[in-house]
């Protein structure tokens, strides 16, 4: 009996250390997980590109020899071009930084760069942004940069003009139009100062500078002449710098042309006027040859200025002697 007893007690301790570890996960059903697939069997994804590349800083000395720096994917080969052929190449820092410095002097005349990058993993990735320079033909001339992107303001990263007396910091230095056929004005102020843009006395718009003393601002402006006044506040929140300029307003998407002729716009040169009107910016010769009355320098036109549009004549025009 005893015995019995000994086994019915044995019985249940045992069913009830099953209940418990039961209850607590001990044991039970359990589906066997896969071992982890290793490094080398899991399917690779590509890295994600957190930019595009981009132009920093464009320098251009009198003689044409260039320093070009901007930012591109960490290891990443850098590839810029000058009218659409390779000037030079270089790899992209861990920090994503390039420094070019070109090996040759870039041909007097208009020149245009475009950058790409191809990463580590053989993507090739064009940059948005197009610069253009005009290296000097005539021995003492500085040379013009720019920088554009599409839909944006023309930024002026080089200016061959002094500054003109009376005008201190502030400046307007291009007029574009974006997508949606808004204007954009940009230039340059004080850092930290309000700007107001007035278009024939009439308040349009205001916008802060940056801390390096750039300014942007868009507006919607109906086609028409107008005298656009551009001022800067002081820390008084009272006029301390003013510059007036003509500007006509051109269509939404389209220079201000009409039958034949185009009125320049502040940022506007021979260059981008033909690439835009002839798809190629060397044509401008084509301008410059039915307006020599009125262009002494093929680099320097100013707003306001009426052209003729003559038709493309590729085959027979012949770029421009200089001016005498």
């Amino acid at each position: 009996m005893r015995i019995v007893i000994i086994a019915v007690l044995i019985v249940l301790v045992a069913f009830v250390a099953w209940r418990v570890a039961e209850q607590y996960g001990l044991i039970g059903d359990k589906t066997v997980a896969p071992p982890a697939a290793s490094p080398a069997e899991e399917p690779q994804k590509p890295p994600a590109v957190s930019q595009l590349p981009s132009f920093d800083i464009v320098r251009v000395d009198r003689s044409g020899d260039a320093v070009i720096a901007g930012r591109a994917a960490a290891g990443a080969k850098v590839v810029v071009l000058a009218n659409d052929a390779p000037l030079a190449e270089t790899m992209a820092q861990a920090d994503g930084s390039w420094v070019i410095v070109t090996e040759a002097p870039l041909d007097a005349g208009p020149v245009e760069l475009s950058l790409e990058m191809t990463t580590a993993d053989g993507l090739t990735i064009k940059s948005d942004q197009t610069v253009v320079i005009y290296v000097p033909e005539r021995e003492g001339d500085r040379p013009l940069v720019l920088r554009t992107t599409p839909g944006g303001a023309t930024e002026v990263l080089q200016d061959p003009r002094d500054a003109a007396d009376g005008l201190g910091p502030l400046s307007l230095d291009s007029i574009d139009y974006d997508d949606a056929g808004s204007v954009i004005f940009s230039g340059r102020a004080e850092p930290g100062r309000v700007i107001q843009l007035f278009a024939n006395r009439q308040f349009v718009n205001q916008a802060a500078s940056s801390q390096d003393g750039r300014w942007t601002m868009t507006a919607s402006i109906a086609p028409g002449v107008y005298t656009l006044l551009v001022v800067q506040l002081g820390a008084d929140d009272r006029p301390a710098y003013a510059i007036e300029i003509p500007f006509e307003r051109a269509s939404p998407g389209a220079l201000a042309r009409t039958e034949g002729r185009i009125i320049v716009q502040p940022g506007n040169s021979l260059w981008r006027i033909a690439r835009r009107v002839y798809g190629t910016g060397f044509q401008y010769t084509v301008i410059y040859e039915a307006n020599r009355d009125q262009i002494r320098d093929p680099n320097l036109i100013y707003p306001g200025q009426a052209f003729n549009l003559p038709q493309e004549q590729p085959d027979t025009v012949e770029p421009a002697a200089e001016p005498e």
